[in-house]
């Protein structure tokens, strides 16, 4: 809380529609964001309990500094992921963190479940939990103008919800925030579901005292001006991150077809350069950020005869593009924007649902699944098909569909498959091909995603692949991005906040920390998420890479998978050791 020494947590029971609020000043040492959630999250975790047990918590924590200095605009929710097992760990922005902070929280704990489906309004005033049997049932476009139709407050509320996938308790399925962000990849959609959940809505009015208003303000401009006046963020304004097709398409490195190949024939086609010239039609920010990287594109489909027609519009990145766009071998903008619609309405996962699709679609061609498990003549490039199995997955329609609602990791025990299931650490692979950093990282990343260490960038502005280089990155990057998630950064603004504008920063909120206060935190937020991890049954021990992965060029080359594992080995030797002084406290 920022001008205090604690931090404020409402606590909900669902199960016997309770709130309660705690002042923890044992939690300020972690500050906020995914520093406050991991250990909220240790305290209140069930071990040995099915992630989706009603017992088990949903947290949602923000940080000091949010909304009130530029491009700080994220909220950290942390859970037990149903899809992996492991722990789950999430970050989305829009208006959330504003909406938090104004209610007056530094962090939400969720447990229990309702008796029938519910959502809940949280204000500054109030906890309501209010009777959604209406809505169940309803996609994530519907569930939104009900809510807003319903609540007060446009323009300061925060509504996220859950669609059908979550409600069928697909283990990939989202949050969404604020109808363009979302809560993604590990299942905290399907954690919504299992709790009678479908939204929230919060809002508040709180004023936000800062006892150095100078100071504050001074501290504010000069951070808006290397964000906005210097070419730190310029390209997340531009073209966006779909800038990455055509470039990791030039050098080998973009996924297609499941990785049968790692250059796309259609890339040009779906490139960032195409989008922006086709479909695009504006770019909109999280409150707080002067940048504006949502960019919004739409696509006109006949909805009836008579030349009826409707304009529909959707968000789109480079992980969309890939996920289903080249990894599926879709060759329009148009196109892919249809399937992220159906992606978006379900309440999916993005990413995940695309390498699923691919993989179902090799294993449709190589006769471990029938036409009349997928319902759908799954074909690398036909848009109309994977449509139908995106409705498919998120309504679990028959065996088959239940069995890959849970993922890969699950579908290739019951079909087989498995040297080509695009999976790094349990998690399906993010759309970078490029060498051995992005391969571990993603495999070791606390949530296994591409964004906990950035080695794919490693991989790209490397000169020469070191063995000792590659495991001192992969180590010291997750690090540091903890400091910035704990603050609930922006990771886009990695450039802005290095370590002497993020000390000024708390500085001029009265928060007197050091650069050793940051490497301690930065070591205890990275050391208790593997905590968890390991109280979960985390292990890489005889874990086995993917042979599709060393089969298809990178941009060094095919890798070797006797380098990998070595790699691999490396990395587990340096962080046990590492984490043993860590919990003996040197």
């Amino acid at each position: 809380m920022i001008g205090k020494d604690f931090i404020r947590v409402l606590y909900i029971d669902l199960t016997n529609k309770k709130a309660d609020i705690q002042e923890r000043k044992d939690l300020y040492k972690y500050l906020g964001g995914a520093g406050v959630a991991a250990k909220l999250l240790e305290e209140n975790m069930k071990k040995g309990v099915d992630p989706l047990h009603e017992s088990q918590p949903i947290i949602i924590s923000i940080g000091p500094l949010s909304t009130i200095f530029p491009v700080v605009t994220k909220a950290v929710a942390t859970f037990i992921s149903p899809h992996t097992g492991e722990y789950g760990e999430s970050h989305a922005g829009g208006r959330l963190a504003m909406a938090i902070r104004n209610a007056g929280y530094d962090a939400i704990v969720i447990t229990g479940k309702a008796q029938k489906p519910t959502y809940l309004v949280i204000t500054d005033k109030n906890i309501e939990f209010k009777d959604a049997r209406a809505m169940w049932g309803l996609d994530i476009e519907e569930t939104g103008r009900v809510i807003r139709e319903r609540e007060p407050g446009p323009g300061k509320r925060s509504i996220i919800r859950i669609g059908k996938a979550g409600e069928n308790l697909v283990t990939y399925s989202c949050v969404n925030v604020d109808t363009y962000r979302h809560f993604g990849r590990l299942g905290i959609g399907a954690v919504f579901g299992s709790k009678n959940l479908k939204a929230m809505m919060i809002m508040g009015e709180e004023d936000l005292p800062i006892a150095n208003l100078k100071e504050y303000f001074k501290t504010y401009q000069e951070i808006y001006k290397k964000v906005t006046q210097t070419d730190a963020m310029a390209k997340y304004h531009e073209l966006g991150t779909p800038m990455n097709i055509k470039v990791l398409n030039s050098i080998s490195s973009l996924p297609t077809k499941n990785l049968l190949q790692s250059t796309f024939e259609h890339a040009d086609d779906i490139s960032g350069e195409t989008f922006a010239e086709k479909n695009l039609v504006r770019k909109v920010s999280c409150v707080g950020c002067p940048i504006g990287c949502i960019h919004i594109g739409q696509f006109r489909r006949e909805f009836d005869k008579g030349y009826e027609y409707e304009s529909i519009s959707v968000s789109y990145d480079h992980e969309l593009i890939y996920a289903l766009g080249s990894l599926l071998g879709i060759k329009t903008t148009d196109e892919v924007l249809q399937i992220i619609e159906e992606v978006e309405l379900a309440g999916l996962d993005a990413i995940t649902t695309g390498v699923v699709l691919a993989w179902a679609t090799e294993a449709l061609k190589k006769g471990l699944i029938s036409r009349e498990d997928t319902l759908a003549d799954l074909e690398f490039g036909n848009t109309m098909e994977y449509v139908k199995a995106i409705d498919n997955i998120a309504e679990r329609v028959n065996e088959f569909y239940y069995t890959i609602g849970k993922g890969l990791k699950e579908a290739v025990k019951k079909y087989g498959g498995e040297e080509f299931a695009l999976l790094y650490g349990g998690n399906e692979m993010a759309g970078y091909h490029t060498g051995y950093a992005f391969a571990l990282g993603q495999t070791v990343g606390a949530r296994h995603s591409h964004l906990d260490n950035a080695g794919y960038s490693y991989d790209q502005s490397a000169k020469e692949l070191k063995d000792d280089e590659i495991i001192n990155y992969v180590i010291n990057e997750e690090k540091e991005r903890a400091v910035l998630t704990s603050l609930c950064i922006c990771l886009f603004a990695r450039k802005v906040y290095d370590r002497p504008t993020i000390l000024k920063a708390l500085n001029a909120v009265g928060i007197n920390w050091t650069d050793d206060d940051l490497t301690r935190l930065a070591n205890d937020v990275f050391f208790t998420k593997l905590k968890i991890k390991k109280e979960l049954g985390y292990s890489l021990e005889n874990y086995k890479f993917p042979k599709r992965i060393f089969e298809t060029p990178t941009m060094w080359g095919k890798m070797d998978e006797e380098r990998l594992n070595r790699l691999l080995k490396m990395y587990i030797e340096r962080v046990e050791k590492e984490y043993e002084d860590w919990s003996r406290g040197k």
